[in-house]
């Protein structure tokens, strides 16, 4: 069955049964692989993209359910890169294994897109449900205020001049 999605601001087309989950239609339909694939009932994050602006799990999701909907992937946060999350996660070096971040970054973007200036405890209940199995906790957190600080206007540190690689944690 024809479904149509704007991913990434691209009309796509996919031939595919409707209850196929949204996250094999983005990987194996679409090939965009940054979407990862966790735990399979919506429990751990990392198959987080937006839909319509709001953070979404996409492995229990059917693509039925997305016909017609805005979606936005980690590819499509920023076409260069620079979206504020993706720089402040840079520039504090948030990831160790990586295979999170995508999700965390995705759920870090859609909570300040509505909360400018998330305190501790709205950073902590909006990624609650996004694991990290290395545990990069705090440093997700400054990461969101940093994504904060920069979307308000106040610079990016070069990346050479980036505080705290590791250990905080």
């Amino acid at each position: 069955m024809p479904i149509t999605l704007k991913v990434n601001g691209t009309s796509r087309t996919v031939d595919v049964p409707p209850e196929m989950p949204l996250l094999w239609v983005l990987r194996d339909e679409l090939d965009l692989k940054g979407t990862k694939f966790g735990c399979g009932v919506s429990r751990c994050g990392a198959c987080t993209v937006h839909v319509n602006g709001v953070a979404q799990r996409t492995c229990t999701m059917p693509v039925s359910r997305a016909a017609g909907a805005e979606v936005t992937t980690i590819e499509g946060l920023s076409p260069d890169g620079m979206h504020a999350v993706q720089q402040a996660w840079e520039e504090l070096d948030v990831p160790q294994c990586g295979y999170c971040q995508a999700g965390q970054m995705m759920g870090a973007a859609s909570l300040i897109a509505r909360t400018p200036n998330p305190t501790d405890a709205q950073i902590d209940e909006a990624l609650n449900i996004n694991l990290c199995r290395c545990a990069t906790y705090l440093r997700i957190r400054a990461a969101v205020k940093r994504a904060a600080q920069i979307k308000a206007g106040g610079a990016a540190v070069p990346a050479g001049a980036r505080p705290g690689s590791g250990g905080e944690d």
